[in-house]
């Protein structure tokens, strides 16, 4: 029998059996969207967490000027949302948009609030899942800050190929910080 993926992926973190897992399923809900909806849209009120099952997402922003800067993809896997809205339950300061067709599953905050006190594995999931996602916001900052373009392109590239397959150069050049013409010259 094949394992749910949801399943899979809370199990790298802590043990779950497939009752505890039904249950936590109860709390998600399915949701599909075409390439370019929204799934967070700026100046909303954000009270949901999604994990991605299929297709690719972004999350970004736009500044004064009207440039557009890409703070996370989100592929097979991840979790996305504005966390900072999420979690102060507040409205998106960034938007979430689809770069493909996507099937997602979604928790509300007070659901996952909810399961977080019910169950310890949960917490603890959760707890584990958001230390890993600021180191990783604190490694790209870093990058940012101490690597040369080609250097962002290579780490990028090394570490998630598949996103140069499935995401625009347009948007992977915002992602690093360069411009279209700049990153055609780093791939070649």
């Amino acid at each position: 029998m094949e394992i749910h993926p949801l399943k899979a992926h809370i199990e790298e973190i802590v043990p779950i059996t497939d009752e505890q897992f039904n249950y936590i399923l109860s709390f998600f809900k399915l949701v599909k969207k075409r390439k370019h909806q929204f799934v967070v849209q700026e100046g909303d009120r954000v009270d949901k967490e999604f994990w991605v099952v299929k297709g690719c997402l972004k999350s970004y922003f736009f500044d004064d000027r009207g440039r557009e800067h890409i703070l996370q993809f989100a592929m097979e896997n991840w979790w996305v949302t504005d966390y900072d809205a999420f979690t102060n339950q507040t409205n998106a300061t960034i938007s979430v948009d689809c770069l493909e067709d996507c099937e997602l599953l979604y928790i509300t905050y007070q659901d996952r609030e909810k399961l977080s006190a019910e169950m310890h594995e949960m917490e603890r999931f959760w707890a584990k899942k958001t230390k890993l996602g600021y180191v990783a916001l604190q490694k790209r900052i870093l990058s940012l800050l101490r690597n040369s373009a080609k250097e962002r392109y290579d780490l990028l590239f090394q570490q998630y190929p598949q996103l140069f397959q499935r995401v625009p150069k347009k948007l992977l050049a915002s992602y690093l910080g360069v411009s279209r013409e700049t990153l055609s010259r780093l791939s070649h």
